[in-house]
């Protein structure tokens, strides 16, 4: 007699999770709370995504190619829309990815099992180029149809190789460290960047990156392609 019953109570709970899931329509992803606005222009969308551990975001639209800094050491898991959740991965700050989006937007929900809060800096590339450029700064960590990436992990005192950036571009800090920035001519500005600080560069830039701390440091550009 149990049996039947236990039957019963599992499929009204796999019902009402379905009904859950069917009533929470997907939103855009700047409106996702989790996903606040830090920039925005007619090239980039720029979120700082931060979620508390043991949260969930809510499913959120994206439309365009984008490139993710990571912020945070933590675990999360994404879950696509109308499919099983994905398991859980671990992240740490400085580490990217650039999907693409293909023939449909992608939309999905991201869950953070901790510990802490996880933190993003995500960039949508809300024009992609007619024609990618021919000039690269430096080496490409990571690209897809609408941005290449570099990425440059700098020891205590060590500095990048002089590059040139012909496309706009976003500057990200992936860790906390003092950066100085030098012209060819040597002029040169230092700074004290937490993670999660970038900068929007509309401009041609020749320029290296020194890191002027003890402990190494991690600076993401994302420039169109």
């Amino acid at each position: 007699m149990k049996l039947p019953f236990l039957l019963a109570l599992l499929l009204c709970s796999i019902s009402l999770l379905a009904e859950q899931e069917s009533s929470e329509k997907p939103v855009p992803v700047d409106q996702e709370p989790h996903h606040p606005t830090a920039l925005k222009n007619d090239f980039v969308l720029v979120m700082h995504v931060t979620i508390p551990e043991g949260q969930r975001t809510l499913y959120h639209i994206h439309a365009h190619d984008r490139v993710a800094v990571e912020l945070s050491n933590s675990n999360i898991s994404q879950q696509n829309w109308h499919e099983p959740e994905g398991p859980a991965a671990p992240t740490k700050p400085g580490d990217i990815s650039a999907p693409a989006v293909g023939a449909s937007p992608t939309i999905h929900r991201v869950h953070n099992f901790g510990p802490g809060t996880f933190e993003v800096l995500d960039i949508e590339i809300l024009q992609r180029p007619q024609q990618p450029s021919a000039s690269e700064a430096g080496p490409v960590a990571m690209e897809n149809p609408s941005a290449r990436v570099y990425k440059w992990t700098l020891a205590p005192g060590a500095t990048s190789p002089m590059h040139t950036h012909t496309r706009p571009y976003v500057i990200v800090a992936a860790t906390k460290m003092p950066l100085k920035m030098s012209a060819p001519d040597g002029q040169s500005s230092s700074h004290e960047v937490q993670a999660g600080d970038f900068h929007w560069i509309d401009a041609k830039v020749t320029h290296s990156l020194t890191n002027e701390g003890n402990t190494e440091g991690q600076i993401v550009e994302v420039e169109l392609k």
